[in-house]
């Protein structure tokens, strides 16, 4: 298929396999994969290592925003960087993961992670997953998509992946995490996760990704005529 230079923009909910989905989309089109997740989980590691929000998830905003002037957080070499380290294990870990929607609803923070993937949009063929990609980030999406699928193949998708990262979770507290994290998302004040009423709804529970893949090239030769 030629695709033409446009923005693809991914929202919905944790562990629907968004970034999965992006980084699928984007081997097969020659886009590139912008995760903006993992921006805002930089932001969050960066803030629990420097004492900006503690167990209680009490932040310290005005000392974040002033520390954000300073974060070299990036992407390279395939994965998320504070300066020259890589942070991707640190990430994805459950205990980062219970911290970054109190973290992302800090309107600092999302000014700061929006500014980044902004600069990158300008160049076009790109696909971005997050929370209020089509939304906020890039209301102007040539083509926005809405994933969801429902709780129990969330937390059994998100167990899998961590259990095959070598951690010992249980999926009673995969379920929990991701309760608090959808109620957080979907209520903060600032860009809060909601469906653009232009994107299109993909409930991905009963899905392969190669159903996916059927699923969306449909859809882009409908629009696009490609």
């Amino acid at each position: 298929m030629q695709i033409p230079d446009i923005i693809i923009a991914i929202d919905g909910y944790s562990s629907t396999g968004k970034s999965s989905f992006a980084k699928i989309i984007a081997n097969e089109f020659s886009f590139l994969y912008l995760d903006s997740g993992a921006l805002y989980r930089g932001v969050t590691l960066f803030a629990v290592e420097n004492g900006f929000i503690n167990d209680q998830c009490d932040i310290d905003v005005s000392g974040l925003e002033k520390a954000l002037e300073n974060l070299d957080l990036h992407f390279g070499n395939g994965g998320t960087y504070i300066g020259d380290r890589c942070i991707e294990k640190e990430i994805r870990s459950l205990s980062i993961a219970d911290k970054v929607s109190p973290i992302a609803a800090v309107p600092q923070v999302r000014a700061f992670v929006d500014k980044k993937l902004r600069e990158f949009g300008k160049q076009k063929r790109i696909v971005m997953d997050g929370r209020d990609i089509g939304t906020t980030v890039f209301p102007d999406a040539e083509l926005k998509l809405f994933m969801t699928a429902t709780p129990e193949i969330r937390a059994q998708r998100r167990a899998a992946e961590m259990r095959a990262k070598g951690e010992d979770v249980r999926i009673e507290d995969v379920m929990k995490n991701l309760q608090e994290r959808d109620y957080i998302d979907s209520h903060r004040e600032t860009s809060p996760l909601t469906k653009a009423d232009d994107a299109i709804v993909l409930d991905n529970s009963d899905m392969t990704m190669e159903e996916q893949m059927i699923w969306l090239k449909e859809i882009m030769a409908g629009r696009f005529g490609c």
